[in-house]
């Protein structure tokens, strides 16, 4: 497990190539908050919108979630764990009113531009007068 890759993976290489191709500029892997040991796979400071592409196997997709036969237990914990603490991630970064946007790896990079795209939209809506 050592050789995962924590930053620069496949899907969000897909998903950053598209966000650049629409003209989008943002920070890669960055701290939305600062003094918070949580880093955002792309960050859009202005926008304040965290984009996070989870992997299926560590952060629990129902849908390809699957469990070692070897060490079953600690790798149920492993994934609980990260789970919640995508949960608690999420609810820091709303209270200090950013938008959070999470992704499964399995989602084609295009609807996950569609969704960031969304959150933009709906972030440029918040920050504008008619928005307020």
């Amino acid at each position: 497990m050592r050789s995962n890759k924590s930053r620069d993976t496949k899907p969000e290489l897909r998903l950053r190539s598209l966000l650049h191709g629409a003209g989008l500029r943002y920070r890669v892997s960055a701290k939305p908050i600062p003094g918070l040991r949580r880093t955002a796979d792309v960050v859009f400071t202005r926008a304040r919108v965290a984009v996070f592409v989870d992997g299926c196997f560590w952060h629990g997709c129902t849908e390809h979630r699957s469990v070692p036969v070897t060490n079953r237990d600690f790798w149920s914990t492993k994934i609980e764990t990260n789970v919640k603490r995508d949960r608690e991630t999420d609810r820091y970064l709303i209270e200090a009113g950013w938008a959070v946007v999470r992704v499964w790896e399995h989602t084609p990079a295009d609807e996950a531009l569609e969704i960031v795209l969304r959150a933009l939209a709906e972030a440029d809506g918040r920050r504008s007068p008619e928005g307020r």
